[in-house]
């Protein structure tokens, strides 16, 4: 494969990746509330 086609296969995944991180965000906040980003931080820093 190319360079060029692994280059833009390598950002369509980068897009469905932050698509799905902005799905799972939202149903992380519907579930934990105004706690949702205290428990990302400390998911994150574990």
């Amino acid at each position: 494969m190319r360079s060029e086609e692994q280059s833009v296969k390598l950002a369509r995944k980068i897009v469905e990746l932050d698509l799905l991180r902005d799905e799972l965000l939202e149903e992380l906040i519907c579930l934990a509330g105004n706690r949702a980003f205290e428990l990302l931080r400390v998911v994150q820093n574990s």
